[in-house]
Formats: C-alpha cells, sequence, structure tokens
C-alpha cells in the first residue's frame, strides 16, 4: 500500500516539474504549482522526508520569486519556516531557520496580505520563539508579544478556537517564564488569568475539545499555584478537572482522559478527606487518587507512552509509602 502512495507521490511531484520546465506556463503559475505541491507533503505528512520535501519545494518557489512576486516570496518563507519548524526532530538550527523566516516575511505579509495571514504568522512565530526560549535562544516574553499580536485578529467571536489555543499558548509561557521564588506567585497567578479570560468566552457546548483543553491546563496551573490556601486551589483545580472529563473519556481521547485522571489523582492526593477536621488524615482521598492513577497507568502502557508511565509508576510508589 505504501509503496503505491509513494508512485502517486512521484508521479505528481514528476508531473509538477514538467509543468515547471515548459515554456507555456508562466512564471506565477510555476511558484503556484510549487507552493501547493509543498503544502501537499506538508498536510499529512508520513515521514519527515515528506517535510524536507516540502522545504525543498518551498526553497525553489522562493529562488523563482526573485524580487517580482514580493507576496508569493513571503508565502514561500512562511511555508518554508512552518515545515522546518513541524519535523519531528527539529533541532535548535532548524528552529532559528523557522524564526528567520517568519521574521523576515512579516513585514511583506504586512503591507500586502490580509490580516488573518499575518496573525497566522505572529501566533507559528510565537511557537518557535517559546520553542527557542527553553534552550535560552530566544525570550519568552518576545513569543508571549507575539500571542497578543495575534490575539488582536483571532478574537473570541470570529475565531474561537485559535483565541482558545493562542491564551493556552500564553499561558503556559508565563509557567515556563523564569522568575525569582518570590516572583512565582506572579507567573502562576498570570497563567490561571490567561485561561479563565478564554473560559468566559469559550464555552463547553460549541466549542468542547477547547473547553477540555483549557480546564485541564487550568487545573494544572490552579495545583501549582503557591498560596497560603493550598487545599482551596487544589479544590478549584478538580472542579476544573471535572470540567474537562465532560468532554474527555476512555473511548473517544484515551490519551487526553489518562492525562487528566492523572492530573485530578495528583489534587485529590493532597486534600484531607474532612476539611473539617483536616487531622485526620487523606486515606480516603489516597485510594481515589490510587484508583485514577492506576486507570491512567493502564491507559499510557496501552499507548507505550514512556515518560508519563514513569511519572505515574512513580506516583503510586508515593501514594503506597503514604497509606
Amino acid at each position: 500500500m505504501s509503496s503505491s502512495i509513494s508512485s502517486i507521490t512521484d508521479l505528481t511531484v514528476k508531473a509538477a516539474m514538467e509543468a515547471i520546465a515548459s515554456e507555456s506556463v508562466t512564471t506565477e503559475d510555476k511558484i503556484q504549482m510549487l507552493i501547493e505541491l509543498a503544502q501537499g507533503f506538508q498536510k499529512q505528512p508520513k515521514t519527515p522526508k515528506d517535510l524536507r520535501n516540502a522545504v525543498s519545494l518551498y526553497y525553489q518557489a522562493y529562488e523563482m520569486c526573485k524580487e517580482d512576486y514580493p507576496l508569493l516570496k513571503a508565502r514561500t518563507m512562511v511555508g518554508m519556516a512552518s515545515a522546518l519548524q513541524a519535523i519531528p526532530t527539529a533541532g535548535t538550527d532548524l528552529l532559528l531557520q523557522a524564526k528567520a523566516g517568519y521574521e523576515e516575511a512579516l513585514p511583506i505579509l504586512e503591507d500586502l496580505a490580509t490580516l488573518q495571514e499575518v496573525a497566522e504568522v505572529q501566533m507559528n512565530l510565537g511557537l518557535v520563539l517559546q520553542s527557542l526560549a527553553s534552550y535560552n535562544l530566544a525570550r519568552i516574553t518576545d513569543s508571549i508579544k507575539a500571542y497578543q499580536k495575534a490575539l488582536e485578529v483571532f478574537t473570541w467571536d470570529k475565531f474561537p478556537q485559535e483565541y482558545a489555543i493562542l491564551h493556552n499558548n500564553i499561558a503556559i509561557a508565563h509557567l515556563s517564564m523564569p522568575l525569582s521564588s518570590e516572583k512565582e506567585g506572579l507567573r502562576h497567578g498570570l497563567a490561571v488569568r490567561s485561561f479563565e479570560t478564554a473560559l468566559a468566552h469559550i464555552k463547553l457546548m460549541e466549542h468542547p475539545r477547547e473547553y477540555a483543553m483549557l480546564q485541564n491546563n487550568l487545573g494544572n496551573a490552579l495545583q501549582y499555584l503557591p498560596s497560603s490556601h493550598p487545599v482551596d486551589n487544589n479544590l478549584r483545580a478538580i472542579s476544573a478537572y471535572d470540567e474537562a472529563l465532560k468532554v474527555r473519556n476512555p473511548r473517544d481521547t484515551p490519551l487526553e482522559y489518562a492525562n487528566t485522571i492523572a492530573n485530578k489523582a495528583n489534587a485529590l492526593a493532597n486534600i484531607p478527606d474532612d476539611l473539617e477536621c483536616v487531622e485526620e488524615g487523606h486515606l480516603s482521598n489516597l485510594l481515589q487518587a490510587s484508583n485514577y492513577y492506576q486507570e491512567a497507568l493502564v491507559i499510557f502502557t496501552k499507548y507505550e507512552q514512556v515518560e508519563q508511565i514513569a511519572v505515574v509508576t512513580e506516583a503510586l510508589k508515593g501514594i503506597e509509602e503514604l497509606r
């Protein structure tokens, strides 16, 4: 089956290359054809090689643009950057190339393209900067600025999905911001505010997937929010996880479900059974947490999620020691 798909792809490329070599096709049409071909490789890549093929095709289109087709040239730069960004093994070199591509294309797009197209690039640039910030090769504040620029276009009423993702990304960026320990509460507080801002508009019935993502991540931020009332924060976190679990279930979204119940288990393990008699301990909540962890472990094992298996196994060990 894969060889026939491969041969179809090869035939498509060959036909496109013949058309590009033809003198009867205009340069602009040739560039468009290369861009569309690259997008085809990029849309549903079967291997990293497909993404590298897309990069090569975008580059060929970029070379053909010269200075005659500025908008198409900017679009080839954006396409190249997004393909580089999507390569699973993308190291810092590829991410830096993607960053340069987005930054070079943006001023051209701001002059010649739609606001939506510009906002999409700002959104992708924010992701690249966020990835590079973890290697100290970009500033997380610049990533947040790029997301905020995109939010000027991707408003909740017209683009709810992008709006939810941007607020989620902003919150995660705040959480990864290196601050001194006395400012630890600030970054968690900003993250919580970003999640809650999005959830004021993203509703369960209209956008269940985004709603569940935001609620799950809000729960995580609340759990680790430095506070003199940690039990209250954990109770709020559990409410958020329960909201996420209105969408996530073991049949339709097994991995998301497993992540949420594991997160809920962690919050439960830190709450006393009786809030009025804290000294009586939390044996019942520990038992419930253990059940959630075991259910999550079965799913993570089935889907070979090595990192999550290790985390949950360690958490179960910790619960056994406390009981």
